[in-house]
C-alpha cells in the first residue's frame, strides 16, 4: 500500500495539482469573469425584454439555424450572449451583446473565469481528450486517498505533531498529514464526484449499446432535456417571446436562465424557458416548452427519474452551485489544502530520494525536481500572467481571447524551463518571490487601467492575500537551513527538497 501510494500520487500529482488550483478558483467563477470585463456594468433589464433583444439579432445572423440559445443577463454575469448552430455536424457559434441594447458587446474579449473552469477538467485540450486524461488521473489519485488512509495508520495521531525540525523529510510528511487529514473528507468527496460527472467520457458503452446512435434521448427519458420535434418544412412566423417568458416565470419561482428556439422559423418550432436550478444539490433545471406559433404548452420538466437524480446531485455536490457565501468559503479552504496536499506529497517524494550530502541527484530526481518546480510555482505564474494580460492587452486586439491564453501557457512554460535549467535550491525562492510580485502587481495595474475604484475589492483583497502568502513562502525558503543538528552535514537542506 505505501509503494501504490507513493507511485499513484507521483504519477498523477502534476495533474491533479493544475486540477485542484483551477477547480479551487472556479468557486469564484463569475467573480473573475466580472474583474476580467471592467466595462460591463449590470443593467435591470426584464428577461422577456432581454430575450426578443438576443432574438432579434439572431434572426439578423442566424435566419437559417437549427436552433437559438439566448443566455441571459444574471447578477454575475449582466451580459447577453446568444449561440447558435447551422446544422447538427457544425461546431456551435457564439456573440456576446450588449444586454441594454442588444448589439455586439464592446466590452473587451476574454474567455473570463471559464478559462480555468474549462482547463479543470479538459486542460484546455480537444475536450474527449483532455477529459480522458483528467478522469483517469482522478481515478489514480481515489486510489492514492484511499491506499495513503490504509498506509499512515497514526494519520489522526500524526496531525497534532508537527516537527519541521526533526528533518526535511519528516517536516514534509506532517505537513503532507496535516493538509491531508484535515480536509479528507472534502478530497475523497471532490475526487469521487470528479469522476461521475465524467462518467460519460470514462464508460459510455452502456449508453451506446442501449441507445444505439441515439444517445441524446437518454436525457429525454431520464427528464433532463425535452424531446426534440422535427422541423415541419413550412415557414411560419413565431410569437413574440416576450409574453412566453412572462407565462413561463407565472409557473417556476427560480431566475429564468435561458431560452431556446428550436427550429426558428418552421412550423414546428418550440420555445424552451429554462430556470435556474432549485436550491439543493441536484444541479437539475426547470423547463416549460411552448409551441412557437400558438403558444400551447407541449410539456413541463421539473421532477428527474431516480438516477438522473443521483447523478445530477454529484454533480451539484462537486460544483457548490448549493452553497451560499460562507460554505463556499469553506469549500474554497478545502480545494487550497487539497492542492497543498498534492504540492507536499510530491516534494516530499523528492525530499525522500535526496541523495546523502556531496552526491549529485540521478536523471530521474532532478526531472521530478523541475516537474515540481514547474507546476507549483510555474502555474501560479501562469494564472498571473493571465489576470496582467487581461488588463495589459489591447482591447480591440484580434483574437484576444486566445492571446490571454497564449499568455497564460506562455509564462508558465518559460517557468518551467527555468526550473529545468537553474539550481533547485535557489530556483524555489526565485520563483517563488517571482508569482508573489505578479499576484501582487494584479490589483495595482488593475487600478490603474480602469476607472472601476473599490468594485472589485474583493478581488484584489485575494490577489494581495495570494501575493503574501508566495512571499512569505519564499522567504521562508531562502531563510531554511534545515535541523539544527543536520546542518554541519547538510549547509543548504533545502537542496534536498
Amino acid at each position: 500500500m505505501a509503494w501504490l501510494h507513493t507511485w499513484a500520487g507521483l504519477v498523477t500529482g502534476w495533474v491533479m495539482f493544475c486540477v485542484f488550483v483551477t477547480g479551487t478558483a472556479t468557486y469564484y467563477r463569475s467573480d473573475i469573469s466580472l474583474w476580467m470585463r471592467p466595462e460591463v456594468r449590470a443593467a435591470a433589464v426584464e428577461p422577456g425584454v432581454a430575450a426578443e433583444r438576443g432574438a432579434a439579432y439572431l434572426k439578423v445572423h442566424a435566419p437559417k439555424a437549427v436552433a437559438w440559445f439566448v443566455s441571459l443577463p444574471q447578477e454575475e454575469r449582466p451580459l447577453l450572449d446568444v449561440y447558435w448552430f447551422d446544422s447538427f455536424d457544425t461546431p456551435i457559434k457564439q456573440a456576446t451583446l450588449d444586454a441594454g441594447t442588444g448589439q455586439l458587446s464592446t466590452a473587451r474579449a476574454t474567455q473570463g473565469g471559464d478559462f480555468l473552469y474549462r482547463f479543470h477538467f479538459e486542460l484546455q485540450m480537444m475536450p474527449l481528450v483532455g477529459r480522458w486524461i483528467v478522469g483517469a488521473s482522478a481515478l489514480i489519485l481515489l486510489v492514492a486517498l484511499v491506499s495513503g488512509i490504509v498506509t499512515h495508520r497514526r494519520i489522526f495521531s500524526d496531525f497534532f505533531t508537527f516537527r519541521r525540525d526533526k528533518s526535511a523529510q519528516r517536516g514534509w510528511l506532517d505537513a503532507h498529514n496535516v493538509t491531508g487529514v484535515l480536509a479528507l473528507p472534502f478530497h475523497l468527496m471532490i475526487t469521487y464526484t470528479g469522476i461521475v460527472t465524467l462518467a460519460f467520457t470514462l464508460m459510455p458503452w452502456g449508453i451506446a449499446s442501449a441507445y444505439r446512435g441515439d444517445e441524446l434521448r437518454l436525457f429525454v427519458e431520464s427528464g433532463q432535456s425535452p424531446a426534440w420535434r422535427a422541423a415541419a418544412g413550412r415557414p411560419a412566423e413565431g410569437l413574440p417571446l416576450a409574453p412566453l417568458v412572462a407565462r413561463a416565470q407565472g409557473e417556476v419561482s427560480e431566475p429564468l436562465e435561458m431560452v431556446i428556439v428550436n427550429n426558428p422559423g418552421d412550423a414546428a418550432a418550440t420555445v424552451v424557458a429554462v430556470f435556474e436550478e432549485p436550491k439543493g444539490l441536484a444541479h437539475r433545471h426547470p423547463q416549460v416548452v411552448f409551441d412557437a406559433t400558438s403558444g400551447d404548452v407541449i410539456t413541463r420538466l421539473g421532477t428527474l427519474k431516480p438516477a438522473a437524480h443521483v447523478f445530477t446531485s454529484f454533480l451539484g455536490l462537486h460544483e457548490a452551485h448549493f452553497a451560499g457565501p460562507a460554505l463556499r468559503v469553506l469549500f474554497f479552504l478545502c480545494g487550497v489544502m487539497g492542492s497543498a496536499t498534492i504540492a507536499t506529497g510530491l516534494v516530499l517524494w523528492a525530499v525522500a530520494r535526496a541523495p546523502k550530502a556531496g552526491a549529485a541527484p540521478g536523471f530521474g530526481l532532478r526531472l521530478v525536481r523541475g516537474l515540481n518546480l514547474g507546476t507549483i510555482l510555474g502555474l501560479p505564474i501562469g494564472i498571473a500572467a493571465f489576470f496582467l494580460a487581461n488588463r495589459l492587452l489591447p482591447v480591440e486586439l484580434d483574437a484576444r481571447a486566445t492571446w490571454e491564453g497564449g499568455v497564460f501557457f506562455g509564462a508558465w512554460g518559460v517557468a518551467a524551463l527555468v526550473s529545468l535549467a537553474r539550481p533547485h535550491a535557489r530556483t524555489w525562492r526565485e520563483m517563488g518571490m517571482a508569482a508573489a510580485l505578479l499576484f501582487l502587481a494584479v490589483p495595482v495595474v488593475g487600478a490603474l487601467t480602469t476607472d472601476r475604484g473599490l468594485d472589485f475589492l474583493g478581488f484584489d483583497a485575494a490577489m494581495v492575500a495570494i501575493g503574501l502568502l508566495l512571499a512569505w513562502g519564499a522567504r521562508k525558503v531562502s531563510r531554511y537551513r534545515g535541523p539544527a543538528r543536520a546542518r554541519a552535514a547538510v549547509p543548504d537542506a533545502l537542496a534536498r527538497a
